[in-house]
């Protein structure tokens, strides 16, 4: 079996942490139609799956993700509609995955080795958290063919601030790690030794923390990023009230209280005990 072929996502889990590896190392993990599919059946799978508790998408080869597939793209120019139809679906389908990555209850972390290119960069500013190596560069240069990163701006500009994205979109120009650092496009930068390491550290320590109210703060934290601040404070003020009467809650304060360390029992249902 060649890097591209089937599978195109890598699933492997350690502990309550869920490794997805992107497998398409010959095309440079280009998200083409079925890497897309694969790698949101991936996600949906695990939507319920109480026993993960932090999911991790790394790459193989030298690349991280260089984007869509151009190639595969323009071989739908032939359609009678030159190809419309095919690229409206796969845009549909690549927002799709971004949103689920955004909306899923488990954390997401970005683990980048390699070149994060338009959509692979995309990918990045989708994830909740993001660890590169030193050596990854990021870009969207989709204006130097003619073809805007459009999507990718949707993420991007939620990233970082207005400048820096129309900077990075207007001129394609490559970022390097320190730089995305910087922009606040990812969170840590290790070295390429220190990456998978560092990373799959990050995830156990997220791992550790009382799954429910990681995942009630996971989504109030994007919801409250959409209303304006009067209802983010009405809503994070509901989040946090029913948060309060969570079995975690409860055995998390009192822990304080008691000055003991909370024993957190799994699976727990939302009003105490065990589900």
């Amino acid at each position: 079996m060649t890097a591209d072929q089937p599978p195109f996502v890598l699933s492997t889990k350690i502990g309550p942490v869920l490794r997805l590896t992107l497998n398409r190392r010959a095309a440079r993990n280009a998200l083409s139609e079925a890497l897309i599919a694969e790698l949101q059946s991936a996600l949906d799978g695990i939507v319920n799956d109480g026993s993960v508790r932090a999911i991790i998408i790394a790459a193989a080869g030298p690349a991280f993700c260089a984007g869509h597939d151009l190639k595969e793209m323009t071989t739908r120019r032939k359609d009678i509609d030159k190809g419309k139809a095919a690229f409206a679906a796969l845009f549909a389908q690549c927002s799709r995955l971004m949103q689920s990555i955004v909306r899923h209850p488990v954390p997401v972390i970005a683990e980048v080795q390699g070149v994060a290119t338009a959509a692979g960069c995309q990918l990045v500013a989708s994830c909740d958290l993001a660890v590169a190596s030193s050596a990854a560069q990021f870009a969207t240069p989709g204006v130097n063919i003619g073809l805007f990163c459009s999507t990718p701006m949707v993420a991007l500009s939620r990233n970082l601030a207005r400048k820096h994205a129309m900077e990075m979109l207007l001129t394609g120009e490559i970022v390097s790690a320190a730089q995305a650092w910087h922009l606040g496009l990812v969170n840590r930068v290790v070295t390429p030794d220190e990456l998978e390491t560092e990373t799959m550290k990050l995830a156990t320590q997220i791992a550790t923390k009382p799954r429910a109210a990681v995942n009630t703060g996971k989504e109030a934290f994007y919801r409250q990023l959409e209303l304006g601040i009067a209802e983010a404070y009405d809503y994070a003020s509901q989040v946090m009230t029913e948060n309060m009467l969570h079995a975690e809650a409860i055995e998390g304060i009192d822990a304080f209280i008691e000055k003991r360390a909370p024993n957190w029992a799994y699976p727990l249902s939302p009003t105490g005990g065990e589900g």
